[in-house]
């Protein structure tokens, strides 16, 4: 049975440019796509441990962080699954305290991981001091959100209808 108790989890720090990207996120997706069903979103700041209940009681998980890709600032990739897990827990890979791979350890313990989840990775061009993004990856959220809705919409088919104002910025 599919069932829709979807978190959209952003984390970054705002006050690092880029590294504020899942944040950021959250921002655009309520704006482009407002009233999703079954939809929440949550800012996960700079991740703690307080987040694993969030996570332990979703179905479906999709986190949005910056991430370094190896690639051109504005570069989106997308985890899923075990590819998601691989990826959180290499090497150290942002500048948050408590590691993504942290928190899918403890739900995993608990037996709570979610089945559908994903990692929505977004390749920083700037992480110092600053609140707004850099041209390059502002430019990429509509690209992220897509993705993000795609994902929604395999999972939960029959739930999610994209707006027409969305549908025009795809």
């Amino acid at each position: 049975m599919q069932t829709n108790n979807t978190l959209i989890l952003g984390i970054g720090n705002t006050l690092l440019s880029d590294e504020g990207v899942g944040i950021h996120m959250l921002g655009y997706l309520d704006q482009q796509y407002p009233g999703l069903p079954g939809v929440s979103y949550l800012d996960g700041g700079t991740l703690s441990f307080t987040l694993a209940p969030w996570i332990e009681t979703a179905d479906n998980l999709v986190v949005v962080d910056a991430a370094e890709l190896d690639d051109e600032p504005g570069t989106v990739k997308v985890f899923t699954g075990t590819a998601m897990d691989r990826f959180a827990g290499e090497t150290k890979r942002s500048v948050h305290e408590v590691s993504l791979g942290d928190l899918l350890s403890i739900a995993r313990l608990t037996d709570a991981l979610p089945d559908n989840r994903a990692l929505v990775a977004i390749q920083p061009q700037t992480v110092d001091w600053g609140s707004a993004l850099s041209m390059p990856v502002a430019a990429a959220l509509p690209e992220a959100a897509r993705r993000i809705i795609q994902l929604v919409r395999q999972w939960v088919p029959d739930e999610i209808s994209i707006p027409v104002a969305a549908m025009q910025a795809m």
